[in-house]
C-alpha cells in the first residue's frame, strides 16, 4: 500500500560513536545487508518514492550505498544538533503535496510494513497531529519514557538523561517512530529549545508542544518489542544478528 501525501523521512546523519568504528552507524551490517537498507525497503513499501533521508557523518558513503538500491531525496545536516534539527533540515525538502510526515530511524532496521501502514491509519483516523509508537520493555534502559496521565493520555517524552529516578521505573518507552500533521511538524519544530542535559533539539519535545497548544496527540503500541529495537553498540548489532533468524522481514 502506498500512501501518496505522506513522506518518510528516515533520520541518518549521525557517526555512531558507541559502535566504536569509523564507519557510519547506518552501514553496519545484519546479515549481510546494512541497517539504513532494511529501514529504506520497509518505508518504499509504504510510500513509494517519497523518502527523504537525513545524512550527516561520511554523508556521501552513505548515499552510495543507498543509491546502489532506492530512488531518494537527501537533506544534509550539518551539525549533529539532535533530531529535531534534522527533521527540521528535511522539513525543507518536502513538496507542498505532502500532507503527513512519518519519522523513522536508520538504526531501527527490523520494524515491519504493516506496523507503519497502522500507525497512519491510527493517525489519520482519530486527526491526531502526532501519534506515536510505542513498546513495553521489561528493561527500558536507554529508551525515553512516555509519562502518561490518569486517563493515560501522553503528558511527555522523558528522556533517560532527565527523567527521575521514578520515572526510570516506567517501561512504556517512545520507540523513535512518530506519524505527524506536516503542518504542526511546521509550526512546533522552531518552538524546540535545547534545554536538556544534552544541549539538544528533541524531536519529542513536539508531544509537549502540541499538548500545551490543545492539539489532539495519540500513541499506538508495537507488540514486538524487537521490532522498534535500535542498534547502538557492537554488543547491540551481535542481538540483532541472531535476533534476525527469529524475525520474518
Amino acid at each position: 500500500m502506498e500512501y501518496l501525501d505522506v513522506a518518510i523521512v528516515i533520520l541518518a546523519a549521525g557517526r555512531g560513536t558507541r559502535m566504536k568504528s569509523d564507519q557510519p552507524k547506518v552501514l553496519h551490517q545484519i546479515n549481510s545487508k546494512c541497517m539504513i537498507t532494511y529501514v529504506a525497503e520497509c518505508a518504499e513499501k509504504v510510500v513509494g518514492k517519497n523518502i527523504h533521508i537525513v545524512v550527516g557523518y561520511h554523508a556521501q558513503k552513505v548515499k552510495d550505498e543507498i543509491d546502489k538500491h532506492f530512488n531518494v531525496i537527501y537533506s544534509f545536516q550539518e551539525n549533529m544538533f539532535g533530531t529535531g534539527d534534522a527533521v527540521k533540515v528535511a522539513l525543507q525538502g518536502l513538496s507542498d503535496s505532502t500532507k503527513t510526515v512519518l519519522v523513522l530511524n536508520g538504526d531501527v532496521p527490523f520494524v515491519k510494513e504493516q506496523t507503519l501502514v497502522s500507525l497512519i491509519k491510527t493517525h489519520l483516523e482519530n486527526q491526531n497531529v502526532v501519534t506515536l509508537l510505542t513498546v513495553e520493555i521489561d528493561d527500558p534502559s536507554g529508551y525515553g519514557r512516555v509519562l502518561q496521565n490518569d486517563t493515560g493520555g501522553i503528558i511527555c517524552i522523558k528522556e533517560e538523561a532527565d527523567a527521575t529516578l521514578e520515572e526510570k521505573k516506567i517501561k512504556k518507552v517512545n520507540s523513535g517512530i512518530y506519524c505527524f500533521s506536516k503542518d504542526f511538524l511546521e509550526y512546533a519544530i522552531p518552538k524546540i529549545e535545547p534545554d536538556n542535559v544534552q544541549k539538544e533539539y528533541y524531536l519529542t519535545d513536539v508531544i509537549e508542544i502540541a499538548i500545551n497548544k490543545g492539539a489532539k496527540t495519540g500513541m499506538q503500541s508495537v507488540e514486538n518489542w524487537s521490532e522498534v529495537v535500535g542498534i547502538n553498540t557492537l554488543a547491540d548489532l551481535e542481538k540483532a544478528e541472531a535476533l534476525f533468524k527469529d524475525i520474518e522481514l
